[in-house]
């Protein structure tokens, strides 16, 4: 069965929020790193997260190892969160094509930490990343899962309305 997410979460994974992808190893060891960039297609079936290789090369070698991935997607003033999970995540060098994608995310970011009261210049060097650094991971998500803190955290949101 296609994971069918609710336009309302598409959009908020869309307009660029906070993501921290993980992984782990085929020892169940955990990885984990914050994201430099994000990306959903308008129906939810194809993200793309982006992340520096020099900081993320356990990470991406758990990608490559299982093919797991788990990405968490949350509004930082609201802490409202979605996770995304799946088994066949795949990997490219990031080209110029996805410059308008990382630019856009980053102009996303520094509004949304904003909110919190961190500055673009602290969201900037939070997010620098030199283009021959970044991979992008490609993904069809295959569960998803409320995490925003409260009676619902944890909740699934597999199914046909995604909701």
């Amino acid at each position: 069965m296609t994971l069918q997410l609710d336009p309302d979460r598409i959009a908020m994974v869309a307009k660029g929020v906070s993501a921290i992808v993980a992984s782990c190893s085929l020892a169940l060891q955990p990885s984990v790193m914050r994201a430099v960039g994000s990306r959903i297609s308008a129906d939810g079936q194809q993200v793309t997260v982006y992340l520096r290789r020099s900081q993320s090369r356990q990470l991406l070698q758990d990608i490559t190892e299982t093919g797991r991935i788990a990405v968490v997607f949350s509004e930082p003033a609201t802490h409202r969160t979605l996770q995304l999970k799946a088994s066949g995540a795949a990997q490219r060098p990031a080209t110029d094509d996805d410059l308008p994608v990382l630019q856009a995310y980053l102009k996303s970011m520094e509004h949304e930490v904003g909110l919190v009261g961190y500055g673009p210049r602290y969201v900037g060097a939070m997010l620098a990343a030199p283009l021959d650094d970044v991979v992008a991971v490609a993904f069809t998500p295959d569960a998803a899962f409320d995490q925003t803190p409260g009676p619902r955290a944890g909740a699934s949101l597999t199914g046909p309305q995604g909701a």
